[in-house]
C-alpha cells in the first residue's frame, strides 16, 4: 500500500510539475498578427506623441496574465540617427527574456548590444498599463525588439512604497455585482 501511494504522489507531483511549467512557457502566450500600421509606435521628441515606425518582418507574443510578457521583434531601415533625432531615448532598460520557443528575441545578446552602444533603445509608449512602459531597442544593423517594463510609478506600486502624487491613479478593478 505504501508503494502505491508513493507511486500516486510521484506521478501527480510530475503531472503538476508538467502543467506549472507548460502554462509558464507555452500555456498563456498568443500570437500576435502584424496588422502593417501601428505595429511598432515611437514617442516623438518634439510633441510627446507615439508615431508608426516603418517595420518588416514584425513577430510578437503578448498573454493576458502579465503587463511585462510582451516581446517582439522586426528589422527597420530607419537610419540610427534619424532614430536618436527624432525619438524618447529611454536608456537604462534591461530587456526581460522571452520564453526559448520565441528564437527572435535573445535578452542577453540584445543586453549586451545595448551594454556595448550597438543598440539603443526608446519609449514606445508610456504606461501600457498601470506602471508598465513599452520600451523598443534597435541595433546599428536595424534589428529591433520590443518589450514591456516596469517604470517608476510601476516600480512603487509593487514594491509597497507610497506611490505619489507625480504617478497616476492606480486603476480599481471592476466588481462583477
Amino acid at each position: 500500500m505504501g508503494r502505491l501511494l508513493a507511486l500516486v504522489l510521484i506521478l501527480s507531483s510530475l503531472l503538476a510539475g508538467g502543467a506549472l511549467y507548460y502554462l509558464q512557457v507555452y500555456g498563456y502566450y498568443r500570437e500576435i498578427a502584424a496588422t502593417g500600421s501601428g505595429d511598432v509606435m515611437l514617442m516623438q521628441q518634439v510633441n510627446q506623441q507615439p508615431q508608426d515606425l516603418a517595420v518588416k518582418g514584425f513577430k510578437a507574443i503578448d498573454a493576458d496574465s502579465s503587463p511585462i510578457r510582451y516581446r517582439a521583434c522586426f528589422t527597420t531601415d530607419v537610419p540610427m540617427d534619424v532614430l536618436t533625432e527624432t525619438y524618447v531615448a529611454a536608456p537604462g532598460h534591461e530587456p526581460r527574456n522571452a520564453p526559448g520557443w520565441f528564437d527572435c528575441f535573445d535578452a542577453a545578446a540584445l543586453g549586451a548590444e545595448l551594454e556595448a552602444g550597438t543598440a539603443r533603445s526608446f519609449l514606445g509608449a508610456k504606461n501600457i498599463a498601470y506602471g508598465v512602459d513599452r520600451i523598443v531597442a534597435v541595433t546599428d544593423d536595424g534589428r529591433g525588439y520590443v518589450w514591456h517594463d516596469l517604470n517608476e510609478c510601476g516600480e512603487k506600486s509593487y514594491d509597497g512604497t507610497v506611490v505619489g502624487e507625480e504617478c497616476p491613479a492606480i486603476p480599481v478593478p471592476a466588481t462583477g455585482n
